[in-house]
């Protein structure tokens, strides 16, 4: 028999928009911090090796990385949801049989990961035609992070529980212990031992394995539902099934985002040097939005899947209208922030004259429209919560992945200039978002958040 009982707990219970910002904001700087803690290593190698070493790091390992992760975090993040749901409910029974499966799904994906990488590396290198000078630092540099993917992703699963379960603040914590570690380990193996690129990858296996002992640790002495015990790790096949249920749509969702940006990478090289220089520096402040937007999404999944499960519905509907108005007030600042600073930001990656005056054009076509970014990120927050993820799934993959494609295949070829390229974001996101707002009004508000 299940255990169900009362619990206090601010987010389904508390005022939703305080609540909600408190939790956000550590998710934002745990965010900020994992976008530092990628750029060490290229940053410190590219420094003190050379630009070769740099590319071996930042090039294709990058992005092979960063699809195989995005696909595995994807599928986990089904754990996260149904954690939430149990959580909020009180029942604690099924959230403890929910973090050992969660658990042990992190542990078996690292270890897929593994053997898969260390198998597979060699033979993708050679695919996205990895420059010969780079290809041996490419190779070493997936092979050592590849052999550190288990801690890896307890890391991510750990701390994506405790997010679950209502505590932002520990997972950034542990995410800035875990960056220092790296930034001192990579001056250590890189600049004082020579080391090279291997000695750049095995501080980040290094790094990643002491946060995972550590969000273990924590979750070993809590005294809550979530408490993790050894004699209890095994999988249960009921909430495993669920768990691939909710999670492979996005983990599905993250390879094609990513394919599609590897086309559109494809598109922006064919401009010439200072276009491909502007588009990287324009990205790279870019990122300050879908960071913002997407820490915002974060928070409110843990949200409604907590109030979901507490079945308080109306708290559901009230988090995603303070979520929404609040992604919209972020999109329009970020934008401000941008003409009035965007000169002196791009200015941290690059002086060219040209380059800047490129980039300045691609700022003009996207900063603009950021706020029909926000209900993307908002919406697919809300329905993860929910569990709903196929639709929603369906619905990015053609609304931002599919239309991009087409666009890259139809439109740039006839209009051979970086604001053919640009200007394919605000046509995605409005499209997009204009399909999520239909499909909650007329299916998921009407049929799961209406109070019976």
């Amino acid at each position: 028999m299940r255990e169900t009982v009362k619990i206090d707990n601010a987010i389904t219970q508390g005022v939703i928009w305080k609540q909600l910002l408190a939790f956000f904001f550590p998710v934002l700087m745990g965010t900020l911090f994992q976008q530092l803690y990628n750029a060490v290593d290229a940053v410190i190698v590219g420094r003190f090796v050379g630009k070769a070493a740099l590319a071996a790091v930042g090039g294709s390992a990058a992005h092979i990385l960063s699809l195989i992760i995005g696909f595995f975090t994807g599928v986990s993040s089904g754990a996260a949801v149904i954690i939430a749901q149990y959580y909020g409910a009180g029942d604690d029974e099924d959230v403890s049989r929910s973090v050992h499966t969660a658990l042990v799904v992190a542990a078996a994906g690292g270890a897929v990961m593994t053997a898969l990488g260390l198998l597979t590396a060699p033979w993708l290198l050679h695919v996205m035609n990895t420059p010969a000078e780079t290809m041996a630092d490419s190779r070493i540099y997936l092979q050592v992070i590849y052999a550190g993917m288990i801690p890896g992703m307890l890391f991510n699963m750990g701390s994506a529980i405790l997010r679950a379960v209502g505590d932002s603040r520990r997972p950034l914590y542990f995410l800035m212990v875990c960056c220092g570690i790296n930034i001192l380990l990579d001056v250590l193996f890189v600049v004082k031992l020579g080391m090279g690129v291997m000695g750049a990858a095995v501080a980040t296996v290094i790094a990643q394995s002491v946060s995972a002992v550590l969000v273990c640790l924590h979750m070993a002495r809590s005294g809550e539902s979530y408490r993790l015990e050894l004699r209890a790790l095994r999988p249960d096949r009921r909430i495993f099934r669920r768990t691939v249920r909710i999670g492979l749509p996005a983990g599905i969702q993250s390879i094609m985002y990513g394919l599609s940006n590897l086309i559109i990478t494809v598109a922006v090289n064919g401009f010439g040097t200072d276009t491909v220089a502007a588009w990287v520096a324009m990205s790279k402040i870019d990122t300050l939005n879908w960071m913002t937007l997407n820490a915002l999404g974060v928070s409110l999944m843990t949200f409604a899947g907590q109030n979901y499960g507490a079945r308080q519905l109306a708290r559901v509907r009230s988090s995603l209208k303070s979520a929404m108005l609040m992604g919209l007030a972020m999109a329009v600042g970020v934008c401000a922030l941008f003409f009035a600073q965007g000169r002196n930001l791009l200015l941290l990656f690059t002086d060219d004259p040209a380059v800047l005056e490129i980039a300045l054009l691609i700022v003009l076509y996207i900063a603009p429209w950021y706020f029909t970014y926000a209900p993307i990120e908002i919406f697919s927050g809300c329905f993860r919560g929910l569990g709903d993820t196929l639709i929603p799934t369906l619905i990015t993959a053609i609304g931002v992945c599919l239309i991009r494609v087409v666009w890259v295949f139809t439109v740039v070829p006839v209009w051979r200039d970086i604001r053919s390229v640009s200007i394919s974001y605000p046509i995605s996101w409005a499209i997009t978002s204009l399909a999520f707002t239909v499909y909650y009004f007329a299916f998921v508000r009407k049929k799961r958040l209406t109070d019976q």
